[in-house]
Order: C-alpha cells, then sequence, then structure tokens
C-alpha cells in the first residue's frame, strides 16, 4: 500500500485524520463525529472497556465515555494525540488508508502517563462528495509505561 488516487481526495482523506486528532485534543464531540458514516464501525479490541462499535451514534456515545477516563493530570487536560498518514489508496468512491497515531495519557486503570504509538487500518466511502470512515480498526504497536 502507498499513496495513490486523485491528490484532492487523498487531501480530503488526511484532513478526516487530522479531524480525528483535533477532535481528541480539544475533546469536541461535534467536531469528532463528523468523520463517520452512519453505519461505521470502529474496532478497538485492544482496549477491553472500549471494545468494538456499530453505527455513528454508538461510535460518538463510546468516545465521548473513553474522552471522561483518557487525559492528563486527573483528566484536567485532555490526552495528547497526533495523527499521520502511512498510506491512503484511492479507488473511485472508495478507499483504504493506514494511519499512526502519537498518544500521551494517563493509564485509567492505574494512573500511570502511558507513551502510545498505534495504528488505523481505514476502509474510506465518498458519499454525497465527503469522504467518511466507514471503518476504522485500530491496534497498539508500542506502549511506553515509564
Amino acid at each position: 500500500m502507498s499513496f495513490k488516487g486523485p491528490i484532492e481526495d487523498r487531501l480530503a482523506i488526511r484532513e478526516l485524520m487530522d479531524t480525528h486528532a483535533h477532535g481528541v485534543l480539544t475533546k469536541d464531540p461535534d467536531v469528532w463525529s463528523t468523520i463517520w458514516a452512519d453505519d461505521a464501525y470502529w474496532e478497538l479490541l485492544e482496549y477491553p472497556d472500549l471494545g468494538g462499535f456499530s453505527g455513528k451514534p454508538a461510535i460518538v456515545e463510546a468516545w465521548v465515555e473513553s474522552m471522561k477516563s483518557y487525559g492528563l493530570d486527573d483528566m484536567t487536560k485532555p490526552m495528547i494525540y497526533f495523527m499521520q498518514p502511512g498510506a491512503i489508496e484511492v479507488q473511485g468512491d472508495r478507499a483504504t488508508a493506514v494511519a499512526y497515531t502519537i498518544e500521551i495519557y494517563d493509564d485509567p486503570q492505574t494512573g500511570r502517563r502511558t507513551r502510545t504509538n498505534g495504528r488505523y487500518d481505514d476502509i474510506l466511502e465518498k458519499r454525497e462528495g465527503r469522504w467518511l470512515f466507514v471503518r476504522r480498526a485500530y491496534r497498539a504497536i508500542f506502549n511506553d509505561l515509564s
């Protein structure tokens, strides 16, 4: 996988990734929710308190709840969160992408400062002229608890 397809589509998909990160950093569900298709699926199997969610309302509700637990300094600050694309391939109105995350938060179970790098494997569709995530599958690829 690499970067293939029209640049304007790849840029729009990159902007969805940036919107995801901005929503997390600002803890703003109105911003964060704009990236999802109504029938999307969000898979977070490495986080047993989160799991997987079907449909935009369930996804956003789960995210709002998770933002109450994943933050910094006793939840007085949002977690640090950045996302970088590793690949975006567009074929018509469908695309696949890989995105990598940099996350810093206090573990909700232990309170320990955690630095995580993660990977999203994405499927997107262009609907009514707008790119949306229809499936995001996340896994941690590195955790530093020091």
